[in-house]
């Protein structure tokens, strides 16, 4: 049901009718309104819609652009936020039970910025309780569906966001990513998703999962929006914004050629357990950047599995110690799944996670190493295609039975090394800190595959 207002819309497309006159911001909102109420009983993408606030929001947006005054490419565009990040005056309830009625009396400092650049936050998206999960199908609002087959989950925990962009009911929405949280909806939902660099993006106002691997993402329909939602969240230059809006721009103006690029292929058995349609896609795509020029070459990742453990173990005990009081006090307002997950995380010992802070440290110091001749590293972003919703013990492809553990195979170990992550059907991993540099990769790529 990918059939909202913004079907083949992209950031760009948006932005060039708001200035051209073809459409305004009070009409797009209008429309986008009554494209979330006719899809709502179908995906439950949204938790809160704040249709007054946002109406103001366009009409404001309406004038201004009337006048001249231009804040960027997201100037009168729809977004949406994820129902873990605090809108002022607006609900944010976590997901959970224990946050019903919660209205923040402050924007976090992401929506701070949106609201700056003109960007008119139209409501909350559906989220995993407490973001704790990547199934997105556990929800005191209920489950999200994949917009491209209601059967099947949209991937978590920013499914609301995900589906929200898959169905074209906005062009770019806010999410958040710890261990896989926007690239495995993005990739299930088939739009495009960027958890950046650990401190690329302020976290604050936004609930944590896990302090120590926490970032706020951006998804859209390609990488040019995506590049325009993260400039935007991440501070950038008014110039640089600019730059976005332009056909095929990517986050710093022009993209690598193919020929230039060296990308490496994880290889050995971590990564080989693929459904046989992921592999054959990923197959398909490596065969035509290499016919295109672009150097492709297996890379060993031996520590693939002590990288996902340091995740598993910090992210447990940093859950348990945010949640502990709720769990102690008021345990029958989390979801039983959720719950269950929480009371097994407290298991960890103190001495594992002492340890395990201290390796994070020694991984993330050493992680540009790992990108030593390559540009990037490509890989499938999640091994098997959208599970069924509420799939928990089933087979589901490539010797998965375990829906969670299939959604996070490819994404957690990646979260450890704290660099930035963008898939575009497959995910695409770059250095420590060049953001800037993966989003213009990830163009080139883009292109690539649309091509001939």
């Amino acid at each position: 049901m990918a059939g909202g207002p913004f079907a083949g819309l992209t950031v760009s497309g948006v932005a060039a009718q708001l200035r051209d006159g073809t459409a305004d911001p009070v009409e797009l909102v209008g429309r986008v309104l009554e494209a979330v109420r006719a899809a709502q009983p179908a995906i439950n993408a949204f938790v809160t819609v704040d249709a007054d606030g946002a109406m103001r929001a366009a009409a404001v947006a309406k004038d201004e652009l009337a006048r001249g005054v231009d804040r960027g490419p997201l100037h009168g565009v729809p977004v949406a936020v994820k129902d873990i990040v605090d809108t002022a005056g607006l609900a944010t309830t976590m997901g959970s039970r224990h946050f019903a009625g919660n209205v923040p009396p402050r924007d976090a400092e992401v929506v701070a910025r949106l609201r700056a650049a003109g960007a008119i936050v139209v409501g909350k998206t559906t989220t995993h309780e407490f973001a704790y999960g990547p199934t997105g199908d556990r929800a005191a609002n209920g489950p999200c569906a994949n917009p491209r087959d209601r059967r099947r989950m949209a991937g978590g925990s920013s499914a609301g966001s995900a589906a929200a962009v898959a169905a074209g009911l906005v062009p770019l929405a806010v999410g958040t990513d710890t261990g896989g949280s926007v690239r495995i909806p993005a990739a299930l939902c088939g739009v495009v998703g960027i958890r950046p660099s650990v401190g690329r993006i302020p976290t604050d106002g936004v609930f944590p999962l896990s302090w120590s691997l926490d970032t706020v993402g951006v998804l859209a329909g390609d990488v040019a929006g995506v590049a325009a939602g993260w400039q935007v969240l991440a501070g950038a230059s008014r110039c640089a914004q600019r730059s976005s809006t332009r056909r095929g721009a990517a986050a710093t103006g022009s993209s690598p050629e193919l020929g230039a690029l060296r990308i490496g292929l994880p290889a050995g058995e971590w990564f080989e357990r693929l459904d046989d349609t992921v592999r054959g896609g990923l197959d398909e795509l490596v065969a035509r950047l290499a016919r295109r020029g672009a150097r492709v070459v297996p890379v060993t990742v031996p520590d693939a599995e002590e990288l996902t453990y340091l995740y598993r173990t910090i992210q447990s005990v940093e859950a348990v110690s945010i949640h502990h009081d709720r769990m102690t006090t008021a345990p029958e307002l989390f979801d039983p799944e959720v719950l269950q997950r929480l009371q097994a995380a407290a298991e960890v010992p103190a001495r594992d996670y002492a340890r395990a802070l201290r390796r994070l440290d020694e991984v993330r110091a050493g992680a540009a190493y790992r990108f030593s001749g390559f540009d990037v590293l490509l890989l499938a972003t999640v091994p098997v295609l959208a599970p069924p919703l509420g799939a928990r013990d089933a087979d589901i492809g490539g010797g998965w039975t375990s829906p969670r553990d299939a959604l996070l195979a490819h994404t957690a170990l990646w979260s450890v090394l704290g660099r930035g992550e963008l898939p575009v059907g497959a995910q695409l991993v770059g250095p420590p800190g060049a953001d800037e540099e993966l989003l213009a990769v990830a163009h080139t790529v883009e292109l690539a595959v649309a091509g001939p």
